[in-house]
């Protein structure tokens, strides 16, 4: 992010461009107005500083040029006392500030620091809603981190084998959502997808309600030709355990009235709630069962696993929410950006998807919430997000993350240390 600084007076333009220097703020300089919007265009990487009164092409006219190329750019007007009405009608029209002169450094440095961050927030806001047409695709696997990268890579792949597969993940990763992508995405999608929610089956009934019973097939029988899909597969009791090891063994079901078995042409995806490993050897589940789920094994990331991941989930969700209440989709403001770079979000992408209705509604637990956060708290939020935007464009090189925050690689390696930042995580694989 850059000034460009439009002033004719020789002097005075050199002094704020050295304040400019001091501050740690690139500037670009310039006498002549018309030479300097030759470099302005739409999403240009910065703001604009300039003198209201100048020979041929004055600021007024400046601020006119500026905003019919990027109305969403902030200007700043510098004026001589007498000018302050003309300042204050631009910023009626949409000027970002104006300084009157004589001015204190500290003042114009921290207008244009504002200015700065709130250009940033527009160029992230943008960046974001240009990605979603080509995330909504592989929604719910939105992301850019290698995990996701390679999750998706695995799960077209998968798509293609006709093998049974365990998903793992956390509550809140979309485990259901991925095992309708194996379907969608594999041979059997003109069939059906059957989901069962084991833990939602009293043990009483699960037994005729997967199986079948004298005057109806199950749940099971109804996946035939098509994917079923066992979600929270722990939950089940181990007599029912029992039975679905052989309905996955000799893909039959057990015979009704006496009958014969009856064959089922299946693609099991089974999912827990916990660890089936550990749930083995605690006696909960049938080892022999989890054998025969784990053909392959597909494993989702949590979100803390893929921060950088998270503005454009984000993103995705506040649009879904502002089309689904009719409200207008809110801007990243610098609170709720803190907040989705710090968060450990225990509820994954259902919590996150939740903090977007909050936001889209002005709920409670939305952006206002951060503000009772002690000073600290929020300082170091807003720090965190600052040091992760610095490393998703470096791509995880410290070094050059290190450059573009004028600090030392120390420096930074002990604030992602106490931050709980992972530079990897913003690496991109090409």
């Amino acid at each position: 992010m850059k000034v460009l600084l439009i002033d004719d007076d020789d002097e005075l333009r050199a002094a704020i461009a050295d304040t400019f220097a001091i501050a740690g703020i690139e500037a670009d300089a310039h006498a002549d107005p018309r030479t300097a919007l030759k470099g302005i265009a739409v999403d240009y990487p910065g703001i604009v500083v300039t003198d209201i009164r100048m020979p041929g092409m004055d600021g007024h006219a400046v601020f006119e040029a500026v905003r019919a190329s990027d109305p969403e750019l902030p200007v700043l007007l510098m004026t001589g006392h007498g000018d302050i009405p003309m300042a204050v009608a631009a910023m009626d029209r949409g000027a970002f500030d104006f300084i009157a002169k004589p001015f204190a450094t500290d003042h114009l440095v921290a207008s244009v620091r504002r200015a700065l961050e709130t250009r940033r927030l527009v160029l992230e806001n943008r960046r974001l809603r240009a990605a979603l047409p080509a995330a909504e695709e592989d929604f719910p696997l939105i992301g850019t981190t290698p995990a996701m990268a390679s999750l998706r890579d695995a799960i077209r792949q998968l798509a293609q084998v006709d093998v049974d597969v365990l998903i793992e993940g956390e509550t809140g990763t979309g485990k259901e959502l991925v095992a309708r992508l194996l379907h969608r995405w594999g041979k059997r999608r003109g069939r059906d997808f059957v989901a069962i929610d084991c833990a939602a089956l009293p043990d009483q009934l699960a037994d005729e309600a997967l199986f079948g019973g004298r005057l109806q097939g199950g749940r099971i029988d109804d996946a035939n030709r098509g994917t079923l899909f066992l979600d929270e597969i722990d939950s089940m009791s181990s007599a029912v355990q029992g039975k679905l090891l052989r309905v996955i063994e000799e893909r039959e079901l057990p015979p009704i009235g006496g009958g014969s078995p009856r064959s089922v042409d299946l693609r099991i995806l089974a999912a827990a709630k916990g660890d089936l490993t550990q749930a083995c050897a605690e006696g909960r589940f049938r080892e022999d069962l989890l054998y025969r789920l784990e053909t392959v094994r597909v494993r989702i990331p949590p979100l803390r696993e893929r921060r950088a991941d998270v503005p454009l989930l984000f993103s995705y969700f506040l649009q879904e929410a502002a089309e689904r209440f009719g409200r207008p989709i809110p801007s990243l403001t610098a609170t709720v950006e803190a907040r989705l770079m710090t968060d450990p979000w225990r509820g994954n992408v259902r919590a996150l998807r939740n903090f977007a209705v909050q936001t889209v509604l002005a709920l409670p637990g939305g952006e206002g919430e951060e503000t009772n956060l002690p000073l600290a708290d929020r300082v170091a939020r807003f720090e965190t997000a600052v040091i992760a935007e610095a490393l998703h464009k470096a791509a995880g090189d410290v070094a050059l993350a290190a450059e573009a925050l004028s600090m030392s690689k120390r420096s930074l390696y002990d604030r992602l240390q106490r931050y709980g930042l992972d530079a990897s995580e913003h690496r991109r694989s090409d």
